[in-house]
């Protein structure tokens, strides 16, 4: 199981969410209050530092992203999430968040794994 897994079994169809290639899912700056999980296709992720320097990120199906947005308040989002092609993507606030830490806490170990995970292929393609 992963966080995805846990995010599927409490949604609502109203959190499904279907976007075509190229829509705008947030943009860099947005206020953030929900993470996402992709369910099919990809999300290109992308940022700019503040010395100049843009990156993106490609996140695949069966990944999470934004959960940023989740653990901070006043939280803006980092970089602008486009679909980068047909996907469905599922929303959790951070009401939902917060219950599902609280009734599956190895959700919250799932979420830090994926994360954790993100962050480890981003370092190793930008040594590269």
């Amino acid at each position: 199981m992963n966080a995805l897994d846990t995010m599927r079994a409490l949604a609502q169809k109203s959190e499904v969410h279907t976007f075509n290639s190229g829509d705008i899912i947030f943009k860099a700056d947005d206020p953030g209050s929900s993470m996402f999980g992709v369910l099919e296709g990809s999300v290109r992720l992308s940022w700019q530092n503040d010395d100049g320097h843009k990156g993106y990120e490609l996140i695949e199906a069966g990944n999470v992203f934004g959960a940023g947005a989740l653990v901070m308040d006043g939280h803006r989002r980092l970089g602008t999430a486009q679909a980068e092609g047909p996907c469905r993507l599922i929303e959790m606030n951070r009401e939902k968040f917060l219950f599902a830490v609280q009734e599956a806490p190895m959700f919250a170990i799932e979420l830090l794994a994926s994360v954790d995970s993100r962050l480890r292929d981003l370092k190793i393609t930008s040594v590269s």
